[in-house]
């Protein structure tokens, strides 16, 4: 699996030194609910401006702006919000005492789970990233190496995927949304299930034509 192929990094996380005053908490859930709201909205729509980033998270246009003052900012944050999520899904994978197969199983299950993964897809070339942000994708595209190489070294996973295949059909599946208590869920992850019997080994017949490549992943970032 891989991210981005570089083209994102860190943004800072918010300092806690305490309780909350009853302010400060209302501010926290508000913001909880932002990106709560712009995660689903920007998965479905990247281009969808940020009045319905309020109006799905039910809070004022001018709350917004206090905190995000440009959509760009926003969207900086999600990417950062979603590359976090998605490099501590690689590293625990990495840190498993699983075989290597259950140990990448599971950590699908938990990109599916987190959509971090695709939102990151999705938000490509849509905002200006800053060296932080690119030092983050930098790592999470290592880590995804790293776990590709030693699934791929097992002999579990089939020979003629790349990672750029499994990032495009991940992105795919996280895209099922349907209205209900779940949001899709409970698809999202019988067709991950499904993807998980295509490519392990042994396979009856090669796939067509060549996998996507890293190239292609990384020209998605660009203007």
């Amino acid at each position: 699996m891989n991210c981005s192929d570089g083209t994102l990094g860190v943004m800072p996380e918010p300092e806690t030194t305490g309780p909350l005053s009853g302010r400060r908490a209302e501010a926290a859930r508000n913001d909880g609910r932002i990106l709560d709201a712009a995660r689903a909205v920007f998965l479905a729509d990247p281009e969808a401006p940020i009045s319905a980033v309020a109006a799905q998270a039910g809070v004022g246009i001018s709350a917004l702006y206090r905190r995000y003052p440009s959509k760009q900012d926003l969207l900086r944050t999600l990417a950062a919000d979603g590359l976090s999520r998605y490099i501590a899904d690689l590293e625990a994978a990495l840190a498993s005492d699983a075989e290597p197969w259950p140990a990448y199983v599971e950590c699908l299950h938990r990109v599916i789970d987190g959509r971090s993964q695709a939102l990151a897809q999705r938000l490509a070339g849509t905002f200006t990233p800053t060296p932080r942000l690119t030092a983050l994708a930098e790592k999470a595209a290592r880590l995804a190496d790293t776990l590709f190489r030693r699934v791929s070294k097992s002999g579990d996973l089939r020979d003629d995927v790349s990672e750029a295949d499994i990032v495009l059909l991940l992105e795919a599946i996280t895209l099922v949304q349907l209205p209900g208590a779940d949001d899709g869920a409970a698809l999202r992850h019988r067709y991950l299930a499904l993807l998980l019997q295509a490519l392990r080994t042994p396979v009856e017949a090669k796939l067509p034509g060549p996998p996507a490549r890293r190239a292609d992943l990384a020209a998605r970032w660009r203007p």
